[in-house]
């Protein structure tokens, strides 16, 4: 299960998966583009391994330490029902 994070203007959305059994968290990153398509990235925390589709150098460069500031608060959510659930 995929639980929303963060939302920006752009229609940029991050979402997070829940705790898998060996620790670690899917981090999904999707943005529109104008011609109707998708730009992804996919985080598998805590190491930190990124799958990049679309994004330039600059976005990865900001995704990168977006998520990286939020690792413990994401970490912190993946085991508790996502942003919503009770901490």
């Amino acid at each position: 299960m995929m639980y929303p994070f963060m939302a920006f203007n752009d229609d940029t959305e991050v979402t997070h998966s829940e705790m898998l059994a060996d620790g670690t968290v899917k981090v999904y990153i999707e943005t529109p583009t104008d011609d109707g398509k998708f730009k992804n990235a996919t985080c598998w925390l805590p190491m930190f391994k990124w799958e990049v589709n679309g994004y330039s150098y600059l976005e990865m460069l900001f995704l990168r330490q977006l998520v990286f500031n939020h690792e413990s608060l994401i970490l912190e959510c993946s085991q508790d029902g996502g942003i919503d659930g009770e901490f």
